[in-house]
């Protein structure tokens, strides 16, 4: 059974490897992901019937140690139970559709290459979160489905609102992190070597000695709730999803119809013995639901595509299993899942073909052609709509087409605060930060000498002024350079921070510096290359598209990119989780600091290679004024 988990791992992994080391001829391709998807399926099936057989056990194995310090332990550690047994079969069957739809589907399509690439990352990153044995590792595929969701929005990178969405998506993905990534470093605080989700029920068999406060236990729930709520689309998150069906259509079968919509249904799942130990996070998952319900369910009527209003039917079953959940019904939601799964999967799939036969009856139709009940707003039942007042229907038709402002709310309270502060540090001259800068620091320093305090509260100003350049990078509008060393200045202000907190802790601050430093410098190279012939004065937010004339530079950059955020395949992931456990152990104040500061320099990183590379050649001078300053508005 343990070697069948890990096969179960490695042959997405493997298909990747394969499918980028061949060139770009369909047949081979499409033969690669033939043999590959059916390699899965048969490693996921002998799997599942060896753990039938075994009496449908509570199974875990911890392959491998991947770092370990006094106090801190990284296993590389699988879980199987009844909810991932679930998810691993719909993952192979949908995945299976995918790969044989897409092999006819995107023939003669550009990216045809790309598209397998990252299909068959996502389905990677999906078997490392369902087979995840601990937070740490689920987090790590929360990354990798992450980054696949970012490339698939785009894949039709030629075009300027595919890309803006990605990146709306992304932002969404990334303040979510906020709450898997202090919610992994409070089940360090709080359970210590009992973090492990086999582990999680027994600590709460005895409901009058919890393994911590409730304070402590209702503060990391919410954190949990945060990071569903964002994945899932769920309330008020709802706006992102139908936009991220600019992708190919089988991308949004997969992950928006399919899977990846239903990650923070298998969060909350496999975190349930936490969120559930208190009647208020119970009450919080249902009104989430419900609200996700009554905004998605309105929303969903006036969209103008189809794949928009499968899009909210999807978030509206969604928000339904929330409310199971909070219920205690499990195995309900588990059925749930499958049904809204393979029917939303099923919809997408056929959407393309339901649009071209109403075009071939609309071509053949001699008189004026109407879809039944397209023309007016539905909203509810006829016998229910017309005994409500004409101010109320109208006002809920406003409130839909605008999808409950959830967007512009969301934007106010976390973005645009951020972005007034970064653009009046922007603004300053770089004499006058070196100043306030050191002034500050020096400041502070000789207060910590005339009191006596212990020299670990340097970390105050240094985690502040790591905040201030990830605001600042985020800000920036002319010089992608300045970004790029403004995160990797933030960066490595957080490893500084914490070496001033626990000067013991220098060779664990060395591990997250060699992740961080090449991706850094590398990417400042990258960026002196793509850069010599551009100028960013008169158009700074013109997509450059140096993805299509400089291809090699790009992925030098895309991988640069990776290492700044602390993906999975760089040093600098299991840097960001030692940091954030050696700030929980000294100072808790400074993990909060260095969790926004990481994730702000994310959405920063990810906009630099978004412009940079993506968009027409043909198009650089062509960018609607209004479109660059809608995306300025929200993201800068």
């Amino acid at each position: 059974m343990n070697a069948l988990l890990l096969t179960s791992l490695a042959i997405p992994l493997l298909g990747f490897l394969l499918i980028f080391m061949t060139d770009s001829n369909e047949k081979k391709i499409a033969t690669l992901s033939f043999w590959c998807s059916h390699a899965l399926g048969l490693s996921i099936i002998a799997l599942l019937v060896l753990w039938a057989i075994a009496g449908f056990p509570n199974h875990e194995y911890e392959w491998f140690t991947l770092y370990e310090a006094e106090g801190y332990r990284f296993p590389i550690l699988f879980y199987l139970d009844r909810v991932g047994a679930v998810y691993l079969f719909c993952v192979w069957a949908i995945f299976s559709i995918i790969v044989k739809y897409c092999r006819v589907y995107l023939h003669r399509e550009a990216g045809y290459k790309r598209f397998f690439l990252t299909i068959f990352s996502f389905v990677f990153g999906l078997n490392v979160v369902i087979l995840a044995g601990s937070i740490d590792l689920l987090f790590a595929g929360w990354e990798i489905v992450g980054i696949a969701s970012f490339l698939l929005i785009a894949f039709y990178r030629h075009r300027i609102q595919p890309v803006r969405n990605a990146l709306r998506a992304y932002t969404i993905y990334r303040f979510c992190d906020i709450g898997l990534l202090l919610g992994a470093w409070m089940s360090h605080l709080l359970f210590h070597e009992s973090q492990h989700f086999s582990q999680l029920a027994d600590l709460f068999n005895n409901p009058a000695m919890p393994p911590a406060g409730y304070g402590s236990l209702w503060l990391v729930s919410t954190l949990i709730l945060i990071a569903a709520s964002g994945k899932s689309a769920q309330f008020p998150f709802c706006f992102w999803l139908p936009r991220a069906m600019e992708g190919p259509t089988p991308s949004s079968a997969i992950f928006y119809g399919a899977l990846s919509v239903h990650l923070g249904v298998f969060l909350l799942l496999r975190t349930t013995p936490i969120w559930s130990y208190h009647y208020l996070t119970r009450v919080s998952v249902f009104v989430i639901g419900l609200l996700t319900v009554i905004v998605a369910s309105i929303s969903e009527k006036t969209q103008s595509n189809i794949k928009g209003k499968i899009a909210y039917a999807s978030i509206t079953q969604v928000g339904f299993m929330f409310m199971e959940l909070s219920l205690g019904l499990e195995t309900l939601v588990l059925v749930h899942f499958l049904g809204n799964a393979f029917l939303r999967c099923y919809q997408l799939l056929v959407s393309p073909s339901i649009v071209v036969h109403l075009l071939r009856v609309e071509g053949a139709t001699d008189t004026d052609f109407y879809i039944k009940n397209s023309a007016r707003f539905q909203f509810l039942p006829s016998s229910l709509r017309d005994t409500l007042p004409d101010v109320l229907q109208n006002t809920l038709y406003v409130f839909s087409l605008q999808e409950g402002n959830l967007e512009r709310l969301v934007r106010a309270i976390l973005w645009d605060p951020l972005k007034r502060v970064g653009a009046r540090i922007n603004a300053m001259n770089i004499g006058l930060k070196l100043v306030y800068g050191v002034g500050g620091f020096v400041g502070f320093w000789l207060i910590i000498v005339a009191t006596g305090i212990n020299n670990r509260y340097l970390a105050l100003p240094i985690s502040i002024f790591m905040v201030l350049a990830s605001l600042s990078a985020f800000s920036q509008k002319h010089s992608p350079l300045s970004v790029w060393n403004a995160i990797g200045l933030s960066s490595i202000l957080a490893g500084v921070a914490v070496w001033f907190l626990n000067p013991d802790a220098w060779f664990d601050v060395a591990i997250f510096a060699s992740g961080i430093i090449p991706a850094w410098i590398l990417g400042i190279v990258v960026l002196v290359k793509l850069l010599k012939n551009e100028n960013f004065t008169e158009s700074p937010f013109a997509y450059r598209a140096l993805a299509e004339t400089q291809p090699t530079l790009s992925l030098l950059l895309f991988l640069s990119f990776l290492g700044m955020v602390g993906f999975p395949i760089s040093p600098a992931f299991l840097g960001e989780d030692l940091l954030l456990s050696h700030a929980s152990s000294h100072a808790p104040w400074v993990a909060l600091p260095i969790t926004i500061a990481f994730v702000i320099n994310g959405i920063a990183a990810a906009r630099v290679f978004q412009r940079l590379c993506m968009g027409s050649p043909t198009e650089l001078n062509d960018v609607p004024k209004e479109a660059i300053d809608t995306d300025i508005a929200y993201v800068d």
